[in-house]
């Protein structure tokens, strides 16, 4: 497993610079006992990890320039990759609310000080964050993601699934929007997770028709069939998928198709003559 310090570092520049955060809202709430906090380390520790303690070093020099505000927006990003990667979460917070604050235009703020309060086990407060965001930015998926999974951890299914219904049929109906796709397939995913996987399917066969150039549908769907063992099924909606790049094949769904177990993709498995074996080939899925 890779070490969450370098995720948090990821997730805190990409959140900075206004970018979508993607996945990065699903990080783990565990991480290992070495990055505890620098300062409280004893002085004979310290020593003996001068990289860290240069680390430290610049965080204290940022956080003075921070607080005599000369630190600009670069400066804050170091600061707090520094600070969470330090694992120094509680002062990164107050840094986050200050600057989250200041700047309500860099919504990356906000959404990355919703998650450092989910992992230091605070989702009240980052509910209370997450909502505030989604005023401004309501059909932004990351806080919709971020939302769903508070739900989740709170046992409380129900509400994170009406919520992500709501959301999707305001953006099916009555005109399509693109955002439709990804709170489709984030509703299809919370359908699994409640057991309802035909519904769950249901949905992505929707979104397979209002978005046919996407590949993320069938794959999705694909990934349903494989899950339940149904490997014809999911060579042919991975077939479906690579068939919608016939110039410009995607190696990755053939990697995929390799780790199912299932034929290539790149075209019909050969008629086997008169002298072959009746190999694996023989009982490729079409």
């Amino acid at each position: 497993m890779p070490n969450r310090k370098f995720v948090w570092l990821a997730l805190a520049a990409i959140a900075l610079a206004g970018s979508s955060l993607g996945t990065g809202i699903w990080l783990g709430r565990q991480q290992g006992h070495a990055d505890r906090q620098l300062v409280n380390q004893p002085a004979a520790d310290r020593q003996q990890n001068p990289a860290r303690a240069e680390l430290a070093r610049q965080a204290t020099a940022l956080l003075m320039q921070l607080e005599l505000g000369q630190a600009g927006e670069v400066d804050q990003q170091r600061l707090l990759e520094l600070l969470i990667g330090l694992d120094r979460k509680r002062e990164a917070t107050v840094v986050l609310e200050r600057l989250a604050d200041q700047q309500p235009q860099r919504w990356g703020l906000r959404l990355l000080l919703a998650e450092l309060r989910r992992y230091q086990n605070d989702r009240t407060g980052a509910l209370r964050e997450v909502r505030q965001l989604r005023n401004l930015k309501p059909d932004q998926i990351e806080p919709l993601q971020l939302l769903a999974l508070l739900h989740l951890e709170l046992g409380q299914r129900t509400e994170a699934l009406e919520q992500v219904r709501a959301v999707y049929g305001r953006q099916s109906k009555p005109i399509l929007k693109p955002t439709a796709l990804a709170t489709g397939l984030l509703l299809s995913e919370l359908l699994l997770k409640q057991g309802q996987p035909g519904q769950a399917e249901a949905v992505l066969v929707k979104l397979a028709g209002d978005f046919p150039a996407d590949q993320r549908p069938l794959l999705a769907r694909a990934l349903l069939h494989q899950q339940r063992g149904d490997l014809h099924g999911a060579q042919a909606r991975l077939n479906e998928a690579q068939m919608l790049r016939p110039g410009n094949p995607d190696p990755r769904i053939d990697q995929v198709a390799a780790a199912w177990g299932l034929a290539s993709l790149r075209g019909p498995s050969p008629r086997p003559t008169a002298t072959s074996t009746q190999g694996p080939a023989a009982n490729s899925a079409p």
